[in-house]
């Protein structure tokens, strides 16, 4: 069987195994969902000068790219991990590189389908347009879907146990998500935490899809942010390559 063959058959299973995974569909796809249609019945008006809908929008879009490529992927991992079973996939014939490419692709699909059911209901319920530079905000979703994927791989090297991975990758990404302005806007914030928020990869990829949710900038606009959100990709790409396990850690 071709890899192409193989790659489509483990993306396929990806899928279908994401979606009968009633904890794991709730808990990466539907709770920034929910917590985009709690915001926004809260704030209303204007929140830093534009619409509270759409810049609600970017920012629960920035946080569904955490939860589902950073968190979800890496809880995802951990727990085939330490249950063998990434162990017995190095035996059978689907390459390493096949596998984590599939689960890469099933993890944009996921989060493809998140934002555009976001886009649907600030559009339906909070009277937001589709961004008029869709074509960036489609590529702004591909870069953080992989800086995220990249930084998820790398730090299952850290995290020692399923039972405890969920907790450790909630305790990185919640804090980042509030201090990023995932969920409201931050410059009231003591000037400690602003300083934490400018080196955090969440803050310039939500840079990105403000500007281009709010105010129409195409993604090329803000060239640093790029950059920093590609640095972050690139750490966590090093740090997978380095501490990455396909063996369970008590092996």
């Amino acid at each position: 069987m071709s890899d192409l063959r193989l790659f489509l058959h483990e993306l396929r299973g990806e899928q279908l195994l994401f979606w009968r995974t009633r904890e794991a569909a709730i808990f990466t796809f539907l709770f920034p969902i929910l917590l985009f249609l709690l915001l926004g019945a809260v704030y209303t008006g204007t929140i830093n000068g534009a619409p509270a809908g759409r810049y609600l929008l970017s920012g629960l879009l920035g946080y569904g790219a955490g939860t589902t490529a950073f968190a979800g992927l890496a809880i995802t991992l951990v727990v085939r991990r330490e249950n063998g079973v990434l162990k017995r996939l190095r035996a059978t014939p689907l390459p390493p590189l096949v596998y984590l490419l599939a689960l890469l692709t099933s993890t944009l699909i996921v989060f493809a389908l998140e934002a555009v059911v976001m886009i649907a209901l600030a559009r339906g319920l909070f009277h937001v347009g589709v961004p008029d530079a869709l074509g960036s905000l489609v590529l702004e979703v591909l870069l953080g879907v992989i800086c995220f994927a990249a930084l998820g791989v790398g730090v299952t090297g850290a995290i020692r146990s399923s039972e405890g991975s969920s907790g450790i990758l909630n305790i990185i990404l919640l804090p980042m998500a509030f201090l990023s302005g995932s969920f409201g806007p931050t410059h009231s914030y003591p000037h400690f935490l602003r300083v934490i928020a400018d080196v955090l990869p969440l803050t310039y990829f939500l840079k990105l899809v403000k500007a281009t949710v709010v105010s129409g900038d195409a993604i090329w606009a803000h060239p640093g942010a790029i950059g920093v959100v590609l640095a972050w990709g690139a750490i966590g790409a090093v740090a997978a390559l380095r501490w990455f396990r396909w063996e369970p850690r008590s092996a």
